[in-house]
């Protein structure tokens, strides 16, 4: 008689590496002009809040992917760098804009140094739960300080963890159910993890995270030597209430 199968979450985060889901297969999917995280609605007030954060002065992307903030940001003239871990990430960016325009230095987010000092860092969508230990996150943070100029700013923008909707003894939450797609969070709440499933086009994708509260980010940035300015519920300013799934938050470097 066949035996059940057992899934253990926390091997399956620690085995995937970021290079291996960040693929030239996933950056060729990865861009959806017009729609998602590219519709006009959502990019717009994205690009808007930076250009007036980063104040005239040059930009820092960490993790900058296929440059879906970066090139519209550098077209309003700010001067952008990046920094990016994927290969095919990279090779997308390049399709798009070259060197002159946006240079990338190739590695990770948390150790990874670009040349010059920058008015602002900043890292969008949900990326810094692509590291998935306490450390590497902090040092995320420490690494974002190190890129800033005297009075710069870093900025995250960061889902508040659905754990409120997880009964307890449940593991799974349903966050978007359509005709052609499904998606769905697995928790890890000891170690903070969770695990997000795509079912799409006959396809399953997954990715590890770690997710983090807002008061732990502030700590993180407090051990960096900065201190949160703002903190809203979106890019237009919204104002941050314990309903708000995600947050928009500002750290800033004493000038």
């Amino acid at each position: 008689m066949p035996t059940e199968q057992t899934w253990d979450h926390a091997e399956f985060v620690y085995s995937m590496r970021q290079e291996e889901i960040w693929s030239h297969e996933t950056a060729h999917r990865y861009d959806t002009p017009g729609t998602g995280m590219f519709a006009p609605e959502v990019l717009g007030p994205t690009v808007d809040r930076l250009v007036r954060l980063a104040d005239g002065g040059p930009a820092l992307e960490l993790a900058i992917g296929t440059g879906r903030v970066a090139i519209p940001l550098a077209e309003r003239g700010v001067p952008v760098t990046g920094i990016e871990l994927s290969a095919g990430m990279i090779a997308r960016l390049r399709e798009k804009v070259d060197e002159t325009v946006i240079p990338v230095v190739r590695g990770d987010m948390a150790t990874t140094t670009a040349p010059g000092r920058f008015s602002l860092v900043y890292l969008v969508f949900n990326t810094i739960g692509n590291l998935l230990t306490q450390p590497e996150q902090v040092a995320c943070f420490r690494n974002a300080a190190r890129h800033l100029l005297p009075g710069g700013r870093f900025v995250i923008e960061l889902g508040v963890p659905d754990l409120r909707l997880l009964p307890p003894g449940q593991r799974a939450v349903v966050w978007k159910c359509e005709p052609d797609y499904l998606g769905v969070d697995t928790y890890d709440v000891v170690r903070q993890h969770l695990i997000s499933h795509h079912h799409t086009d006959g396809r399953i994708a997954r990715s590890p995270h770690r997710y983090v509260w807002p008061a732990e980010l502030d700590l993180m940035a407090e051990l960096a030597g900065m201190r949160l300015e703002s903190r809203s519920a979106d890019w237009t300013g919204a104002e941050f209430t314990e309903d708000s799934g995600s947050h928009v938050s500002v750290y800033r470097l004493p000038a």
